[in-house]
């Protein structure tokens, strides 16, 4: 299918621009319809393909370089109105060509060959199953022109399309528009620079980074006090490094080759190609700084090694301290144990004054150690406080260090450019020349390639238009031969019209003639002879002529229903119009958007999920399902309300229950039987005992009875599974059924009191009451007793007692929302013909009239407009309540009846007289 996304140019003014939009073509019209995205409904308008041609520009720039960018391309159209469309590549932009191109040439080819509303028989592929899927319609197709075909297959470009292009391009998020994201993307980078530069103003001087070179440094004036520090600091730092070198190296091992110099060469580089001349340049003051350096360093080496035995004397004053304290600490324990044994040696014996000794012993040692170990910790604590202190020194002379590598790196990077650019200043004629040689040769290359790129694309436009030429002047010359065609044909058709008009004047002057009896009118003759030509099948035309079989009229509809019946000349003939009436409804219909084209892109917006429903959904199938999806459709309806059967249910359901009903035959197949040849004698699948659906339909009522031995087999079901094996497998149509009786209807719906049934009329009678009141009096003052024709249409679903377009449209939307949809067009056909109704005077007229009335509602669109929007509103809820009303009623009903019928057996039994009587039942068995 061609579907897709492209860029339509839309709007005015300011506002013109390319737009992204869905586009989905529909070979029934030759339509082109763009929506705003795939899960839109209602398109946004079309293009007429078939009377349209196509252009493209090619641009300056070659089209192998472009063959990403975006490709505009021109759809001319009646009128000359300009449809400017967008591909998101080249590569799609051909392939919409030559597609858009096979579609016209396809459908101008075949216009006459092929109908092109719904109603037409589709080809077996559209369909997935069903006996409908089994028909295969004679259609001729018209020969096209060989010469013609062989001219555009050598005018064809191989191309193929993208993601953006087919069913798989709806799962994808739209293109965005190139042309605003560039528009976004510079107004933004405007605003940060307006941003930036005011930021910027007024701050730059306040933002400038100043480095000073070793030549400019000596040029500044220094006063005597910073000289003398920076010399006492600097001697004081490379005395510290030298007497702790092997720490700092140890601890901090900082490698100097990290140190990043973005856009510099390698330090040791430089200063080797700059050897010669530093070495060479050296001047006086540079020599007087170097013995101002050593000076400095003895005065900080002599400050240093005092300062060390400062700290020396220091210590052995602490020292000193702590052995007076140890001294003070030692005589005054000993004066105490001289105390202590001069008063406790007569007590104590001597052994306890030698454990005594002992234990002061100990505890003095344990005193002394302690004392060791706090001085050692002090010790400690001094030593971290002067390594942080030279951690920080060393820190400090490492930024030092940096600060002088940068400023020597500018001045080698000052003096390197200058002999570069003295070196490059040799070679600068010779190297211009052979540059200025290289890039014309480059130039020139360039231009080739684009040149080539041009070419290449002006042949693929070349080809392109001329193709175009040759298919418009073909489609040219084969719409002078139809027309011609046609005007012979209207020529001949009016001619015939004219006989047949004369042949009604006769009739009327022949009526105007006084005859002594009916049977020696000269009228009658003539009567006879026009009915006879009405109901002659249409002759065979010629050849040239015949554009497609079968003829207006066919035997079978789409359906497989008899459209024309056999027997009766008159029933013949009012069939006959009807079907043409139909045609002629259908060939008038001028709809603006196609349903069909919202079906296919409503399915393919959900090629990728799973169908939900939704409003849009319900909307899409009120109006239809076409012909082609209603197949997929049933199945998924059918499987949305049985699914919780389905679970519950084992695998092979279904043939399980057919194989026992086959095996074993229950009471209901004797019945079943019977009926089968009575289902749908009018449809060509159910006409004679061979027909496949005769099987089909056996197969499915036979399992449902065995599912289902409450209900077993009532007449009616046969028709509703009839119904649904045109579009559905067998498994399906069992399934379908399921739904129906079981779900979609109340019970007691299809037993043997028909108990549902009988309370739905009397819900129906309500309503028409109070949707139609004017029709319901009507009735009630001629006492016409309808719901002798409603029950019909109520049971089976209106099988039989409409057209069968309108019956299909009714089953799409009963299947989908459930019973509701039996009320509703049940009260939309009485409203559709209320005033015919109405002019009816007569019970057995208007009795008469309800009998065949439905079959003459031919307009599907009108019905379905007022079953789902006059009658409106429709809540489900109220029907609920009534049939709950009345089924209470009819249950009292039911039992009063069951009482007399009781009481009529006992009176039979005893009195003489009426043992001859016998009861409906009774005559019936």
């Amino acid at each position: 299918k061609l579907c897709g996304y492209l860029q339509k140019l839309s709007g005015k003014g300011p506002l013109r621009g390319f737009r992204s939009r869905w586009f989905v073509f529909d070979p029934r019209r030759c339509y082109l319809y763009y929506f705003k995205g795939p899960q839109e409904p209602l398109p946004l308008g079309h293009l007429d393909i078939a009377s349209a041609c196509f252009s493209y520009h090619q641009p300056e720039a070659c089209a192998a370089a472009a063959g990403d960018e975006p490709a505009a391309f021109e759809v001319h159209g009646p009128g000359g109105a300009v449809t400017v469309l967008k591909a998101a590549t080249r590569q799609d932009m051909t392939y919409w060509l030559q597609e858009l191109q096979q579609k016209r040439w396809e459908y101008c080819n075949n216009l006459d060959a092929v109908k092109r509303d719904s109603r037409t028989s589709p080809t077996p592929s559209d369909f997935a199953k069903g006996l409908v899927a089994k028909d295969n319609p004679d259609l001729s197709i018209l020969s096209q022109n060989a010469s013609a075909e062989r001219a555009r297959n050598i005018l064809a470009v191989e191309t193929s399309p993208t993601d953006l292009v087919g069913e798989q391009a709806a799962s994808q998020p739209a293109p965005v528009q190139a042309s605003a994201i560039n528009f976004s993307l510079k107004q933004w980078s405007t605003e940060i620079k307006n941003s930036m530069s005011s930021l910027r103003k007024g701050s730059n001087e306040n933002r400038k980074s100043v480095f000073y070179t070793t030549e400019e440094w000596e040029l500044l004036d220094p006063t005597p006090k910073d000289l003398e520090d920076s010399m006492a600091l600097e001697e004081k730092r490379k005395h510290v490094a030298e007497g702790n070198k092997g720490l700092t190296s140890a601890a901090f091992p900082f490698d100097f080759g990290r140190i990043p110099h973005k856009g510099r060469r390698p330090l040791k580089d430089m200063i080797a190609s700059s050897k010669n001349r530093n070495s060479s340049d050296s001047s006086p003051t540079e020599w007087c700084s170097g013995n101002g350096n050593r000076l400095v360093s003895e005065l900080q080496l002599k400050y240093q090694s005092q300062q060390e035995e400062l700290e020396k004397l220091k210590k052995d004053l602490l020292s000193q301290k702590e052995l007076v304290r140890l001294l003070q600490q030692t005589v005054r324990s000993s004066q105490y144990d001289k105390y202590f044994a001069s008063h406790l040696c007569e007590r104590v014996p001597k052994d306890t004054l030698e454990l005594l000794h002992q234990k002061d012993d100990q505890i003095l040692g344990l005193n002394n150690q302690l004392e060791k170990l706090n001085l050692e910790k002090d010790n400690l604590q001094q030593e971290v406080k002067n390594l942080k202190c030279k951690v920080g020194e060393l820190n400090e002379r490492l930024g030092m260090l940096m600060e002088t590598i940068q400023a020597k790196d500018e001045v080698i990077m000052k003096l390197s450019r200058q002999l570069s650019e003295c070196e490059d200043s040799t070679s600068f004629q010779s190297g211009a020349i052979s540059s200025l040689v290289a890039t014309c040769a480059n130039k020139d290359l360039q231009e080739l390639d684009r040149l080539k790129d041009n070419l290449q694309g002006y042949k693929t436009q070349n080809k392109f238009l001329n193709k175009e030429i040759l298919e418009l002047s073909a489609l040219r010359r084969n719409a002078e031969t139809r027309e011609r065609e046609w005007q012979a044909k209207y020529t001949s058709l009016e001619a015939k019209l004219c006989q047949i008009e004369s042949k009604y004047l006769i009739l009327l002057q022949e009526m105007k003639t006084p005859f002594c009896s009916e049977d020696q009118s000269p009228a009658r003759e003539v009567i006879t002879q026009l009915l006879e030509d009405a109901l002659k099948a249409e002759p065979s035309e010629q050849p040239e002529q015949a554009f497609f079989k079968p003829h207006l009229v066919s035997e079978y509809d789409i359906y497989g229903f008899q459209t024309v019946p056999e027997d009766d000349d008159e029933e013949k003939l009012v069939a006959k119009s009807r079907a043409l009436d139909l045609r002629s409804l259908s060939l008038s219909e001028n709809r603006e958007i196609s349903t069909g084209v919202k079906w296919e892109n409503y399915l393919a917006s959900t090629m990728n999920r799973e169908m939900m429903c939704c409003v849009e959904l319900k909307n899409l199938i009120r109006s239809g399902i076409p012909h082609e999806h209603r197949s997929k459709m049933w199945k998924w309806c059918v499987s949305l309300h049985v699914k919780k059967f389905k679970d519950s249910a084992v695998p092979g359901y279904f043939q399980t229950l057919l194989q026992k009903a086959l095996e074993k035959p229950n009471p209901a197949s004797k019945q079943i039987e019977l009926d089968l040849l009575r289902t749908l004698p009018n449809n060509k699948h159910y006409s004679s005992p061979t027909s496949e659906g005769i099987q089909k339909l056996r197969n499915v009522l036979l399992a449902f009875s065995w599912r289902n031995p409450d209900i077993g087999y009532c007449q009616g079901l046969n028709r509703l599974v009839a119904i649904a094996l045109l579009y559905l497998e067998q498994e399906d149509a069992f399934w379908c059924l399921v739904t129906i009786v079981e779900v979609f209807m109340p019970r007691d719906y299809y037993t043997k009191t028909l108990l549902g049934s009988q309370v739905d009329q009397r819900v129906f009678k309500d309503l028409l009451s109070e949707k139609l009141p004017r029709l319901h009096s009507h009735f009630e003052q001629y006492k016409v007793d309808y719901t002798l024709i409603t029950f019909n249409w109520f049971l089976v679903v209106f099988v039989d007692s409409v057209v069968s377009d309108i019956l299909f449209k009714i089953w799409d939307s009963f299947l989908y929302e459930g019973p509701k949809v039996i009320f509703r067009f049940a009260l939309a056909l009485f409203k559709y013909k209320e005033e015919e109704i109405l002019k009816l005077q007569d019970s057995m007229s208007i009795f008469k009239y309800l009998r065949y009335f439905t079959r003459t509602i031919l307009d599907a669109r009108k019905l379905t407009a007022i079953a789902f929007g006059d009658l409106n509103p429709f809540p489900l809820r109220q029907i609920r309540n009534r049939r709950a009303y009345h089924l209470e009623k009819v249950r009292l009903e039911l039992t009063e009846l069951e009482a007399i019928r009781e009481d009529f057996l006992r009176e039979r039994e005893t009195c003489v007289e009426k043992r001859d009587l016998i009861s409906d039942d009774e005559e019936d068995s």
